[in-house]
């Protein structure tokens, strides 16, 4: 069988990953570096180009489509980067236009959440569904919406940011300039908040972590210190779970999906996560939709679900051009 191939890209809050994705959904090829390292969009736009130039530098390009790319508050109506709070440097970038001239490729922009919706309906778990969200925790906390077989986009391209619900008013200050954000603590970056105003208020701390700097704490460190039995890291995960289970209870009010996914990093820690926040779904659920709804982990790949994302979104595109007017 002859595979047509598209490029992939994931541009996160920490990292950019890049990917040469098959038609059927395998990633054959994969390189990445850090956003982080990149203080102006010139400089970040230069490392990507030439990135894409060695992924792409023994590739047949008579069978390329072309580029996706999922960016938080990436436009799919402007194929811009618009005041995306974790990004600054990249904000209001017009990355389509950018790189359709510097690559002469056909490029799609869009929301890294909506991408990740997408990959899910085209390779993953949601090839049969109608309506579903999905829901990717990473540095921040991204949506994607699916009703009746179409991403919902809204009036301006940037709707379903379920990440900045207020979830807890008068909470934790975000970086979208709001308090008590969903975000704010189902996050990396909520986790580990959770986790070190959990050891503050525990004067007598001295288990796994008890050590470890603020700055260096990760949601892989808090989660396998609660596999070794932790209890400060186990009440982490429980209180991420209780918040998470309580946002999907709320949109499934508002949307009524089939299915929700969530996808990410801190989805790795499994059962860890997924028991409370199932458990806290089920509490907090409406009760005219108890049993019609389920919350799965993505069927994808973990460590090629956004960049499969991206290169579903670029298919999704060229099927609906009227988005690139």
């Amino acid at each position: 069988m002859d595979h047509t191939f598209a490029i992939g890209i994931d541009i996160g809050g920490t990292n950019t990953d890049i990917g040469l994705v098959r038609s059927d959904g395998i990633c054959i090829a994969r390189l990445n570096f850090r956003t982080t390292d990149f203080t102006t969009a010139e400089t970040f736009v230069d490392r990507l180009c030439s990135t894409i130039g060695i992924l792409l530098k023994d590739s047949d390009s008579s069978v390329l489509q072309g580029i996706g790319i999922g960016a938080p508050n990436g436009n799919s109506l402007t194929g811009c980067i618009e005041e995306a709070s974790n990004l600054p440097q990249l904000s209001n970038l017009p990355l389509k236009r950018i790189l359709e001239e510097r690559m002469r490729l056909p490029v799609a922009v869009g929301n890294d959440a909506n991408a990740a919706a997408l990959g899910e309906m085209v390779y993953g778990g949601a090839k049969h569904l109608q309506d579903f969200v999905t829901i990717t925790l990473g540095t921040g906390v991204g949506s994607g919406i699916v009703i009746n077989h179409r991403l919902l986009l809204g009036e301006h391209g940037n709707a379903g940011e379920i990440g900045h619900s207020i979830l807890v008013p008068d909470g934790r200050s975000c970086s979208c300039g709001r308090r008590g954000c969903v975000e704010e603590y189902a996050s990396a970056r909520g986790i580990c908040k959770t986790f070190i105003k959990l050891r503050n208020a525990t004067g007598n701390y001295n288990g796994m972590l008890h050590g470890i700097d603020d700055s260096q704490l990760t949601p892989k460190l808090i989660a396998e210190a609660a596999q070794q039995g932790d209890a400060l890291s186990i009440a982490t995960y429980q209180r991420t779970g209780y918040y998470l289970g309580l946002t999907c209870a709320n949109v499934v009010s508002h949307i009524a999906p089939q299915k929700i996914f969530l996808m990410g990093g801190p989805m790795q820690a499994g059962s860890l996560i997924m028991n409370p926040t199932q458990q806290s779904f089920a509490e907090n659920l409406l009760m005219i939709y108890r049993g019609q709804v389920s919350i799965e982990i993505t069927h994808l790949p973990a460590n090629d679900a956004a960049i499969m994302g991206a290169a579903a979104l670029l298919q999704w595109t060229m099927d609906n051009r009227t988005l690139n007017s």
